[in-house]
């Protein structure tokens, strides 16, 4: 509970932190790898910290927080907390780091506000640092528990049993254990962490969604390698597995996370995804195939041609194995190509989607922001609509709509 004192503090001053708060996050990243260059050792991802993005999300899940303080002083934003520890929790966060976080965010504070940062103002955002660490540190050790997991041994090998190469830039990976042992519980629409050794030295992770049932015999994870767009460099990890990995090689692997997954409802599901957002979809797809689900589904993909579009032969063949499923596809380019697609960017207009639907989005911000409008258009609740972003989650950084 944020007591009445620091409350007052924090309202007065949210405006001028708020407004700090990307100057903060960068000071705050720059001075800790100076000091501290072993956390970009696996723990933090290099192409993040060049675009901004875990900048801009950490300054976003730190306003949030406050605002919802704010709003109720015993409040808990459980789902922003659920989202951010399933992403620590794959990276093998420990409680100690939140102590080091602590002294570098508070000193790139005082840096950057300098003498409006008093001793009562210092205090007060304490107190909401770590109310917001705390409840973070409570969920990860639950969620370390339930996976069975040392924080700090976090890691398993497994081996590439088989690469299938599904468009120009869009490959999966079939892993089983190299031990042998059993598969880690999982559940459809997780993701695991892949940490991978680049040629420098340093480890760097990406999270890449389970894109097969989670009660098959291996695991599958398809990757879509980023290519370097303007100021952006390429994806390091993606562009490692596609260049480096074959069949025999080992992988280190992360148990499966995230807080975005499949329930065991039977209302209407719709299932809404563009370009690589399509993994999380496959796989939940293949589990309710897998179930013997009797769900109305739909599924909804966009992409820039059909020969772009990955997993699209086993999305078809998925949909005619469930007796009320339908697919509907949008695409830029070549639509004529695949039979019953449309053209140009999708469009929900006419397609009859039920309010009563769980809808799962998956696929860039815009695109996301864009769908979530025309849902809430047809009638779809906001507390029906849940996504997943691959990287730092810029939605909740900037808010929803």
């Amino acid at each position: 509970m944020l007591s009445p004192e620091s409350a007052a503090v924090v309202r007065a001053t949210l405006p001028a932190v708020g407004g700090a708060l990307d100057e903060i996050t960068e000071r705050f990243y720059a001075t800790m790898f100076a000091e501290q260059p072993e956390l970009l050792d696996g723990l933090f991802n290099r192409g993040n910290q060049a675009s901004g993005e875990q900048r801009r999300a950490l300054a976003g899940s730190i306003a949030g927080f406050a605002q919802a303080l704010l709003a109720d002083p015993d409040a808990r934003p459980d789902a922003m907390l659920s989202r951010i520890a399933h992403k620590h929790a794959a990276l093998g966060v420990t409680e100690d780091q939140y102590t080091i976080v602590h002294k570098y965010l508070f000193g790139a504070i005082v840096e950057v506000l300098g003498e409006a940062v008093t001793s009562e103002v210092a205090a007060a955002w304490d107190e909401v640092y770590w109310l917001m660490a705390g409840a973070l540190i409570a969920q990860e050790a639950r969620l370390y528990q339930e996976a069975q997991i040392d924080p700090r041994k976090p890691w398993r090998q497994w081996t590439v049993v088989e690469r299938r190469e599904e468009t120009a830039d869009v490959a999966s990976f079939l892993l089983r254990p190299a031990d042998d042992g059993p598969l880690p519980d999982a559940c459809a629409g997780q993701y695991v962490s892949v940490c991978a050794l680049m040629s420098d030295g340093v480890h760097q992770t990406r999270q890449y969604s389970l894109s097969n049932a989670p009660g098959d015999r291996v695991r599958r994870i398809t990757v879509k390698r980023v290519a370097s767009v303007a100021d952006a460099p390429e994806g390091e990890v993606s562009n490692h597995l596609h260049r480096t990995v074959r069949v025999g090689d080992e992988l280190t692997l992360s148990a499966p996370f995230g807080d975005v997954v499949l329930d065991d409802a039977d209302t209407p599901l719709v299932l809404v995804s563009a370009g690589i957002g399509c993994t999380p979809m496959a796989g939940m797809l293949e589990h309710l195939a897998a179930t013997g689900s009797t769900r109305p589904v739909w599924v909804l993909h966009a992409d820039r041609s059909p020969a772009d579009h990955a997993l699209r032969a086993d999305t078809r063949r998925l949909v005619e194995q469930l007796p009320d499923a339908r697919a509907d596809f949008w695409y830029e380019e070549d639509a004529a190509q695949e039979s019953g697609s449309r053209t140009g960017l999708m469009n929900l207009d006419g397609l009859g989607l039920p309010a009563d639907a769980d809808v799962y989005l998956c696929g860039s911000v815009p695109f996301m922001r864009a769908v979530r409008s025309q849902l809430l258009e047809a009638g779809v609740p906001a507390r029906s609509i849940r996504y997943e972003v691959f990287g730092p989650d810029l939605w909740l950084a900037h808010a929803e709509a």
